[in-house]
Parts: C-alpha cells; structure tokens; sequence
C-alpha cells in the first residue's frame, strides 16, 4: 500500500474511531428497540428503519372527516403491550397532518400522517406518523429517518440498546415543521 493508501486509511480509521470515542451510550439505538406510545405508556417493538423516511403505525379503521372545518383522522390502536401482556384498543381522533402517497410492488397507497409522541430512552418525541394496518407486520411501529435523525447514533448490529423510561420529568422534543427532516 502507497503512501497515499496508508494516509487515507489511516484518516479513515481515525474518523471512525473520533466518531464512537464521541458517542454517548445514551445516543446509540439498535435497529430494534422497545419504544412506549405516549400519553399511555404503551410498550411495543420498535424497528428503527433508515430505509423509510416517515415512521408508521399500527393503526385500524382509519377514516377522515372534517371537525371544525379542518380534516381529523380516526383510528383504532390496537396494540400488545410488551411489558404487560395486556391489549390496548382505543379509537382516537387526531387532526391530519398532511397525506402521504407510498409507491411499492403493491401499487400506489394514500396514508394519512397524524403527530402522536413516542418515548425512546429518556426522551418523547412528537414525530410524524402514518397510519397504516400492519397486523402482518412483526413490528406495529417503525421509525423512519425524520425520528432517527433526532434520536441519535443508529447500530444496526444490535438490538435493545435503550429502555424506554420516561416518567412525568421526561424531556420532550416537539415536532418542528420548519426541522430539515419535516
């Protein structure tokens, strides 16, 4: 290997080794993490996605109707709580956030986004999600790039880095439409 080849190595191997020096434990989620639905406290299976840009929900009987001159979604969690074993069904109501057109083998699809929070490690996040039935799914939530970005380091070689904890003093992050990754 030239001197150039050793340089650029060595730069390489530098970088990489400032960047995990740099990184807190606390910053570093695994490509599956155990995540809570906020206000409830629901724990679900969480797989972090850099492939999906808009994170999505499990959610059922989704429909649109319009409140106050504005368009609202309706839908129904139904979700396993991870802790407890327990089911959690509840029809909410939240206002539209903006529609989103998904474009796969399947065809095209129209999914509706509403802002809802989730907790990851000690912190909540008003994030964007679509709503969407994923009972086929192994996973009810899944986090896409707009909710990684504020999160932290991603390693996709482990799981279960984090436990959700955030209590009545947890620091929350509200959604900024004017974030980059809005």
């Amino acid at each position: 290997m030239g001197f150039v080849g050793k340089m650029l190595l060595g730069g390489v191997l530098a970088g990489t080794l400032a960047s995990s020096v740099m990184a807190n434990d606390d910053d570093v989620f695994g490509w599956v993490e155990n995540a809570t639905i906020e206000p409830w406290g629901i724990m679900v299976k969480a797989k972090l996605d850099s492939g999906a840009l808009t994170s999505s929900l499990d959610a059922r009987d989704i429909e649109t109707f319009e409140k106050d001159g504005e368009e609202w979604v309706r839908f129904r969690l139904k979700l396993e709580d991870q802790e407890s074993g327990e089911e959690f069904s509840d029809h909410l109501e939240r206002p539209l956030y903006r529609e989103q057109t998904v474009r796969g083998a399947g065809g095209r699809d129209e999914r509706p986004v509403v802002l809802m929070e989730v907790c990851m490690g000690d912190t909540i996040y008003e994030e964007q999600f679509s709503l969407r039935d994923r009972e086929e799914m192994l996973y009810p939530l899944l986090l896409g790039r707009r909710t990684i970005s504020h999160l932290g380091l991603l390693d996709v070689r482990n799981t279960f880095l984090q436990e959700p904890k955030c209590g009545d003093d947890a620091k929350v992050v509200h959604h900024d439409p004017e974030d980059g990754q809005s």
